[in-house]
């Protein structure tokens, strides 16, 4: 969990830096057009699913490799090495969000993102102790993490452009 911690604190920090050098350095009318990163992740993230379901690559690499890895101890800093380099989506999507909100807001943001970190680390435990509840989610990722970009993409253009 400290290494979750570590390395979400890195993403947050980069993103909040990333934040502030855009709104000094960019014009307000620029800044609803960042909701482009979340809606092109997302349809990313939608059309890597469609060709996985429709005869793409498999993933037994991947979780022949997951599995090597469960099976090794991890330190700290290798989780939050982890942590990090897997925090590009997450930078690029918090990024929009950053650049359009107060200080109130980031700091709200970043609570509510930190108390959530134990919140997943908990709900991980649990979901890898049952293989029925892994599977499920698993099945259901590929249709809900893309809508959800997709949303939060169209959600800051939309209310960046018209106010709302």
């Amino acid at each position: 969990m400290i290494g979750q911690y570590i390395g979400f604190a890195a993403i947050l920090g980069l993103t909040i830096a990333g934040a502030i050098g855009t709104a000094v350095l960019l014009p307000s009318a620029a800044i609803p057009w960042f909701g482009i990163l979340p809606l092109v992740i997302g349809i990313r993230a939608a059309i890597s699913s469609w060709q996985a379901a429709h005869g793409g690559d498999t993933d037994d690499e991947l979780h022949e490799s997951a599995e090597k890895i469960a099976q090794k101890p991890l330190s700290i800093m290798a989780v939050a090495a982890v942590t990090f380099a897997n925090g590009g989506d997450e930078i690029g999507v918090y990024l929009p969000v950053f650049v359009g909100s107060t200080w109130i807001e980031i700091t709200l943001y970043c609570g509510v993102f930190l108390v959530l970190v134990a919140a997943v680390v908990a709900l991980a435990r649990y979901v890898t102790s049952r293989p029925s509840v892994a599977e499920f989610l698993e099945h259901f990722e590929s249709i809900i993490f893309p809508a959800v970009l997709i949303a939060l993409g169209l959600g800051i253009i939309i209310s960046g452009l018209f106010g709302l």
